[in-house]
């Protein structure tokens, strides 16, 4: 039985025509990534800042951290690689660590500031 869920790619003559990359794919597979110390995505948190497709599959992500001295910095850009590799179509992935503007809990969504008692 096949996965309708997946997109797949089309066959034509000149042989198969990779899956479309969406903005929202790359956006759910980050959503999957947490900050251990927070119970919140790193997306919700506003930890990500943008999302390039690039049209031959690859794709890259510019990222911050809570804290320059964050013990995550390491995990969390690699965590973000390895999730976005695993969307459907891309072909590889760069996640930068970027520092200005610098992170504030001002970039959390309404559901993250919810869910951390943050109004």
């Amino acid at each position: 039985m096949n996965d309708m869920s997946q997109p797949h790619g089309a066959w034509t003559p000149d042989g198969e025509i990779p899956p479309k990359i969406t903005e929202t794919a790359v956006i759910d597979a980050i959503s999957t990534v947490f900050d251990p110390e927070i119970p919140v995505n790193i997306y919700e948190l506003g930890l990500i800042y943008t999302v390039d497709i690039l049209d031959d599959g690859k794709v890259k992500v510019e990222m911050t951290l809570t804290a320059p001295a964050c013990p995550s910095a390491q995990e969390l850009p690699e965590q973000v690689k390895e999730a976005v590799l695993g969307v459907l179509g891309v072909t590889g992935c760069e996640v930068e660590t970027v520092w200005d503007p610098p992170w504030d809990p001002s970039r959390m969504t309404e559901e993250a500031r919810l869910q951390l008692n943050m109004f």
